[in-house]
């Protein structure tokens, strides 16, 4: 009762917090959170997810990229996150924008840390649903920046299923994600370009070969092509 009772205030209390934001956007969003998270530094991993469920009842971009940040900063709550936690947290991904903060700040961190299986994400990816689709792809984002070999494996599983979808928003991940493979994985972007040439959209091939030859997504109006 007594945890109940510290869960619905401290939801509360950042809903107020929100509410008396004069403008809504990501520096203001993140400086209030930023806050919040120093006051709750202590709580229990428990208060603090519960918190972010209550909090998340209400489904709009600004709530959801402030409870997920509030998870991600709060290292033994994300330390504790697995599988079961993020379906709960990632209930009614609707936007790129909420899809994007949920697998940058939690389901790829958690899936880097080997603490969803990898089966889950290849799921995500098969889905019927559009956002579940741009979270697998979006989560891959943490293993080329921080991953091992063998989980640079992992992301280009999920992107080879991914090759012929011509949803929007998983066609934009596609590329963002291959682009980001070709940061630190170069050679491993040119061959699975290379492998699926004919299946992948005009979109993904033009801005990861941009990225792999002169280091943008989009040439520089006047700017002159660089070969590596």
């Amino acid at each position: 009762m007594k945890q109940r009772a510290e869960v619905a205030r401290l939801a509360q209390e950042i809903r107020s917090r929100l509410g008396e934001l004069p403008d809504a956007n990501t520096a203001t969003l993140r400086a209030m959170r930023r806050e919040f998270s120093r006051s709750i530094k202590d709580a229990t991993p428990d208060i603090v997810l519960q918190t972010t469920l209550l909090l998340l009842q209400e489904r709009t971009d600004r709530v959801r990229f402030v409870a997920y940040e509030i998870v991600s900063h709060h290292k033994p709550t994300l330390e504790k996150v697995d599988l079961s936690d993020l379906m709960k947290l990632g209930d009614g991904l609707n936007s790129w924008s909420s899809v994007d903060c949920f697998a940058l700040y939690l389901s790829g961190p958690v899936w880097l840390q080997g603490r969803v299986p990898d089966q889950a994400v290849l799921a995500w990816a098969q889905s019927e649903d559009r956002w579940w689709r741009r979270a697998s792809l979006v989560s891959t984002v943490a293993l080329s920046r921080h991953g091992k070999p063998e989980d640079i494996g992992k992301a280009i599983d999920v992107f080879a299923l991914l090759v012929t979808d011509r949803d929007d928003m998983v066609v934009k991940a596609l590329s963002w994600a291959l682009r980001e493979l070709a940061k630190k994985h170069p050679k491993q972007a040119r061959e699975f370009l290379r492998g699926h040439r004919e299946e992948l959209g005009a979109r993904v091939l033009r801005e990861v070969e941009n990225k792999l030859t002169i280091g943008l997504k989009t040439p520089r109006r006047g700017a002159g092509t660089k070969h590596i």
